[in-house]
């Protein structure tokens, strides 16, 4: 592998693209750290201080936004939206693919369409990133629902100016991260976006290390990281995992040639839904919190059901979360394979072309049979999700570690899928040059 890494950056062009994307991700990191005007980087420096290894008490979504954001929400810097509302108006125009008649004809333009709803996605995120921007705001007009009720002011000024401004920063911020993403999609390696939340997760992982360490001391820390490395062992075999179905075209006669008679197959993988899932059930899961949160009174006589709320579904230790959590898991996977991969349309275009499946009829048993596949490979696949996702949850009641715990959930989903796409286009192009890719 290193020598693979040695042929990649002694072919120039290749090395020209591996150094811009590192120096992207280097512009990134950095403005993380940049403090948004009207943000006293002081004061939140001894916010975070104060309520180090409190995270817990943060809600999910919290929680979920500040891990893509490598950090940068909780400092409240001109990147702390992160790509979080770019990830949102993806999800959001995906789904009304299917909803819309418009955006499915787009859809199905091919390059035309797909710029016309990469468009929309911007303007979406756009949209989102000052929903988003003026929400963070307010909490940091009241940083306690931020970082716990020792802090009380992190604003120097709380004129309309000065909000407006940093509206106007935050969602500035979003939109020079969503430049960064497509600028690497394009002259660099990998899929922009993706890199800049796999930068994010990565970069919080040796700080969590090292807050166990420092907590739980040598014998458990080095137990985590034989834990990690068997967890990310797992994560690669089933992302890697995959049902092929072999599919055969018949010979057609097209003027004097003979095209067709080639076999080749669909390659269904275990994991379809991805990190989606999972993305999906801790947003919805953070919804009560949220909403409970802004139905508490001054001199803590909330009413029963904010109680409730409040024992039950925000922090990640309790039985009634996780049941929760794992059973919107479950839900979402389902839900969302049945919307991105569609039997019947592939079994119409596989007809179309002279394709079958050995032993199936073509059209509606082939669909059937596709779906019947595609339904027990699910099931396995959102257990894996579930069992993933629970690691930070154990980890937190075992441990101590806060929900970013680095060796599960949606952090080591993200990073492990990530790297392998990039290592694959990585390998691809040295394979261009007959060069010998990283896995031999």
């Amino acid at each position: 592998m290193l020598a693979a890494f040695a042929r990649a950056f002694r072919t120039p062009d290749l090395r020209k693209k591996l150094l811009f994307t590192l120096g992207i991700i280097v512009l990134f990191r950095l403005g993380s750290h940049v403090p948004t005007p009207g943000i006293s980087y002081s004061l939140v420096q001894n916010c975070l201080e104060a309520n180090k290894g409190r995270s817990g008490d943060q809600s999910g979504f919290l929680n979920l936004a500040n891990l893509f954001s490598g950090g940068a929400l909780l400092q409240l810097s001109v990147f702390a939206l992160g790509i979080m509302p770019y990830i949102t108006a993806s999800i959001i125009i995906q789904l009304l693919t299917v909803v819309i008649p418009r955006f499915e004809a787009l859809k199905e333009e091919g390059q035309s369409g797909q710029s016309k709803l990469t468009q929309y996605t911007r303007y979406l995120t756009i949209g989102l990133a000052i929903l988003q921007s003026a929400t963070l705001v307010t909490f940091a007009r009241n940083p306690s629902s931020l970082f716990g009720g020792s802090c009380t002011s992190i604003m120097n000024d709380q004129s309309m100016v000065t909000i407006l401004i940093m509206v106007l920063t935050m969602t500035a911020g979003t939109g020079l991260i969503m430049w960064f993403g497509e600028l690497i999609t394009d002259k660099g390696v990998g899929n922009g976006m993706s890199l800049m939340i796999f930068t994010s997760i990565a970069a919080g992982f040796p700080a969590s290390l090292w807050g166990i360490r420092e907590n739980k001391g040598w014998g458990t820390f080095l137990g985590i990281i034989v834990l990690g490395i068997f967890v990310i062992a797992a994560v690669v075999f089933v992302e890697q995992s995959q049902r092929r179905i072999p599919v055969q075209y018949a010979k057609r006669m097209v003027g004097r040639r003979m095209y067709g008679g080639t076999s080749t197959y669909i390659p269904l993988k275990v994991n379809m839904a991805g990190v989606i899932p999972v993305i999906f059930a801790s947003s919805l899961l953070a919804l009560p919190g949220l909403i409970a949160q802004f139905n508490t009174r001054a001199d803590g006589n909330n009413p029963d059901w904010v109680t409730w709320v409040q024992s039950n579904l925000v922090r990640g230790d309790h039985p009634i979360y996780m049941a929760i959590y794992v059973a919107l898991i479950l839900f979402f996977t389902f839900f969302y394979v049945s919307i991105t991969f569609n039997p019947t349309e592939v079994a119409e275009n596989m007809k179309k072309y002279g394709g079958f499946i050995p032993g199936i009829r073509a059209g509606r048993p082939t669909a059937e049979y596709l779906n019947y596949v595609l339904t027990r490979i699910t099931v396995p696949g959102a257990i894996y999700l579930a069992i993933v996702s629970l690691i930070p949850l154990v980890a937190l009641v075992l441990v101590g570690a806060n929900q970013n715990f680095p060796f599960g959930g949606t952090s080591i989903l993200i990073v492990v899928g990530v790297g392998l796409e990039t290592v694959k286009q990585i390998e691809a192009q040295l394979q261009q040059r007959h060069y010998e890719g990283f896995l031999r």
